[in-house]
């Protein structure tokens, strides 16, 4: 693996790989000139609604699966042996290690639910209200990482971070498929409210 670019990282987004973290700073980021004078407070109402709506979402996605996955969710959907990007930071971490790793965390998350919404779509291509929510979500996921690149590039001169993606889940059966999206949603749950609770203070106006 290498050094990934922010345009190609996000070009990427379906593409399952695995790679060492690894921050390149220098003198020329390409995304400084397009960011918005509202950046910041944009980001803080992105993970922001992304905290309030995981629940929900992974509470749909239980449903439209079926049995087994409705009545046994706690077995079912255990993420303990699933691939998840470590996240070590805390609020009393640097502002910088805090955004470098929220980035990190959400261009895994953005190619899983792209991962998860392909599924779907072969698997229960009649249920809209999950499609459509898992659409939302990833569209705000993927805003939410280009404003994460704005800020990493405007504040830190950062524009270059090597990503770890989660496995695929082509080429396995239709049970298989349903409980990797349930372990990942289970975990998304998990990891947002505690990157909300870490992320918005230092998002927070002065």
């Amino acid at each position: 693996t290498g050094v990934v670019p922010f345009v190609a990282l996000l070009l990427l987004q379906r593409r399952p790989v695995a790679g060492r973290a690894l921050l390149v700073t220098g003198p020329g980021c390409p995304g400084h000139g397009l960011c918005r004078s509202n950046v910041q407070e944009q980001t803080r109402r992105q993970v922001a609604l992304l905290n309030a709506t995981a629940q929900d979402l992974f509470s749909l996605y239980l449903k439209c699966q079926g049995e087994p996955f409705s009545s046994e969710a706690d077995k079912l959907c255990n993420p303990s042996s699933i691939f998840f990007p470590p996240f070590r930071v805390n609020r009393t971490s640097e502002r910088k290690e805090v955004m470098v790793a929220m980035y990190k965390l959400f261009a895994f998350l953005n190619a899983s639910l792209g991962n998860i919404t392909r599924d779907q779509e072969e698997l229960n291509p009649t249920a809209k209200e999950l499609l459509d929510r898992l659409h939302n979500t990833t569209k705000t996921t993927r805003g939410l990482i280009s404003n994460l690149t704005c800020l990493l590039c405007k504040n830190y001169n950062i524009f270059q971070v090597d990503v770890s993606y989660g496995e695929s889940s082509k080429g396995k059966s239709t049970f298989k498929k349903k409980q990797q999206g349930c372990q990942v949603l289970r975990k998304y749950v998990q990891v947002i409210a505690q990157a909300a609770r870490i992320l918005l203070p230092h998002l927070s106006p002065p």
